[in-house]
């Protein structure tokens, strides 16, 4: 069992109907798996962080045994929350102005789950050509996509 799984993440949404959906690989030795969900009334940035949340959740549910987990986005949001952890929680998680930050409750779940894990984010760049290298995220991007117009389709 090598201890390192890794995950690609995306997530979209129809800005004008709220619908989002979010798409994961996990890669765990040679099986692939595919998880997705869909959400109504949310943004571009919450079905991102959904993505990396669900499929941490994932690997905590199936894969007990692991040790370490490399997450590939091309989202800068999630990338960048990491960063501001220690300033987002010494002002318990509201902006300058005193607001309560957009997704605090995702913010959280997000940033008490990488507590769980050896975690390792790996900054992808979005829409780019087919490679060997590209190939999951854009998979990924390509489902979450396709879930979103399944649904506005649907409305």
């Amino acid at each position: 069992m090598n201890s390192t799984i890794e995950i690609f993440t995306d997530g979209s949404c129809h800005t004008q109907q709220c619908v989002g959906a979010w798409a994961s690989i996990i890669l765990v030795n040679e099986s692939k798996i595919v998880i997705s969900g869909s959400e109504l009334e949310t943004t571009h940035n919450r079905m991102e962080i959904v993505a990396v949340i669900k499929s941490i959740q994932f690997v905590q549910q199936n894969h007990k045994e692991c040790k370490s987990i490399h997450i590939i986005s091309d989202s800068q949001y999630v990338i960048g929350l990491i960063a501001r952890e220690k300033k987002l929680i010494a002002n318990n998680f509201k902006t300058n102005s005193g607001n309560v930050i957009r997704n605090r409750d995702l913010v959280i779940e997000f940033l008490n789950l990488l507590k769980e894990f050896n975690i390792r984010f790996i900054k992808i760049k979005a829409h780019q050509k087919y490679s060997e290298a590209t190939k999951y995220n854009i998979e990924v991007d390509k489902l979450s996509r396709a879930i979103v117009r399944s649904i506005v389709k649907d409305k």
